[in-house]
């Protein structure tokens, strides 16, 4: 048994969610048990907050001070207190920036503000998706670089993946030097602050509860979870993460529609086995 691990991190999407978006029976189970036993719970993804919080419903974190690790770690929440323990958006002329460079380009940019996510065209590649995802309501704007007023956390682009790879260098070209430019699926290139990831954000949230890295048991499956699978004391790759991401984790458990997390935890804790 680990008696150091106390703190639990998650990607979502193809980690803690299995292919139908949802939370397996015995996953959902051993997580409450794990905070009913202590451990805090942190829920890290690409969304916004507001696609997070249903989700820390639905396993109880308001009861234990779980945290939202949100926008790939641009901002943490505590969903106790509703805190923000971290924030690090981009600056607004830097949003524009990037608003403007996207126009020369086959894709589809969104902003996000409170509840909505504003969009040029409602009905573009992935905007529905998204939205969804975050529980937001879609907002058409004429231009989003005129309209873009606010500090943005993430700018997100959807396109055609083949498209994409053949023109994220081009796209992330005036910013390399100055932002993070990544893939967060093969139909999203997202921009957020320079130096943004979710080991970054975790070490300064976490610290704050007396926490590092050396505590963490950390899950994912893609490459915007490296960082934190890396952070961790424990880093586990989940049998359908990607090659990169196996190959950084100390060890690869199930894949996310066979309770992979649960049995990684209940190996580490065997306190956390459930009937």
């Amino acid at each position: 048994m680990n008696e150091n691990i106390k703190v639990i991190v998650l990607d979502i999407d193809g980690t803690l969610f299995d292919d139908e978006k949802k939370i397996t029976p015995k996953t959902k189970a051993v997580l409450q048990k794990a905070q009913e036993n202590g451990l805090t719970v942190v829920l890290a993804s690409g969304r916004p907050a507001s696609g997070l919080w249903y989700i820390a419903d639905e396993l109880e974190m308001e009861k234990h001070h779980g945290l939202l690790c949100c926008f790939n770690g641009s901002q943490v929440v505590d969903c106790t207190t509703t805190e923000e323990l971290f924030n690090s958006p981009m600056s607004i002329d830097m949003g524009k920036r990037v608003l403007n460079h996207m126009k020369s380009f086959d894709v589809n940019p969104m902003v996000y503000k409170d509840a909505y996510l504003y969009v040029n065209d409602a009905y573009a590649y992935k905007v529905k998706y998204e939205s969804r995802l975050g529980r937001l309501k879609v907002c058409e704007v004429d231009d989003l670089e005129s309209y873009l007023t606010w500090r943005p956390n993430k700018i997100l682009t959807s396109g055609d993946p083949a498209y994409l790879q053949e023109n994220y260098q081009l796209m992330m070209a005036p910013f390399k030097d100055e932002l993070n430019c990544m893939f967060t699926a093969d139909f999203y290139f997202e921009f957020t602050a320079k130096g943004i990831d979710k080991a970054r954000a975790l070490s300064i949230a976490l610290e704050k509860l007396g926490y590092s890295g050396d505590n963490c048991i950390a899950f994912g499956d893609a490459q915007n979870d490296l960082s934190m699978i890396r952070f961790a004391k424990i880093g586990v790759a989940m049998g359908n993460a990607t090659d990169e991401v196996k190959e950084a984790a100390d060890e690869i458990t199930l894949d996310n529609n066979h309770d992979g997390i649960a049995e990684a935890l209940i190996k580490h804790i065997p306190d956390l086995e459930v009937a």
